[in-house]
């Protein structure tokens, strides 16, 4: 005889009644909750912070001690006015840019700064840009003379000379000859 083979009846299912799912979704929030919040506590933060901090005071110091101590002299306003000058002169691309010392030889001025530009509208440009600078650096009054020709134009600042040409004009009335005794330094 064959033996018969019969069919298990599987058990009905009963529907999860939805406060029972909500019960375990709740449930199960408050021990994530509770494995970050000892996680947290486990890291101490505070030992972080003031190695931080000290770490930034040594590192503060050791810069200090490795630069040299330069004595550095302060700027007088002569000083101030030639250096504005002169990068004013570079940065509009002034030509053959020559600084004559005057302090002590003088008493009109410290420095005069002879120049050159290519064009009248640039000469006109940079002794707009030099009035702008010698007023930002404390120069009470600052005269010009010669721009609306722009063959050659004087700023005087008091303290710095500013004589700025065309090339021509520069080599016909040629002021590198006569300042030539006192002791041009080319710039």
């Amino acid at each position: 005889m064959t033996p018969k083979v019969t069919a298990k009846k599987t058990a009905a299912k009963k529907p999860v009644a939805p406060k029972a799912a909500a019960k375990k979704i709740v449930a199960k929030k408050p021990a994530i909750k509770k494995t970050v919040a000892r996680s947290a506590a486990a890291k101490p933060a505070t030992k972080k912070t003031p190695v931080k901090k000290t770490a930034v005071k040594k590192i503060a110091v050791k810069k200090q001690a490795a630069r040299p101590a330069k004595p550095q002299e302060p700027k007088g306003i002569p000083e101030q006015l030639r250096d504005a000058a002169l990068k004013i002169l570079e940065e509009r691309q002034a030509e053959e840019i020559v600084t004559v010392p005057l302090a002590g030889r003088s008493s009109v001025a410290d420095y005069l700064i002879i120049a050159s530009g290519r064009a009248g509208r640039q000469i006109t440009a940079i002794a707009d840009y030099l009035q702008d600078a010698f007023v930002k650096t404390g120069a009470g009054h600052v005269r010009i003379e010669g721009k609306s020709e722009a063959n050659w134009v004087l700023i005087d600042a008091g303290d710095v000379i500013v004589h700025l040409f065309r090339p021509e004009v520069r080599h016909y009335y040629d002021l590198d000859a006569i300042y030539a005794n006192a002791k041009a330094a080319p710039r």
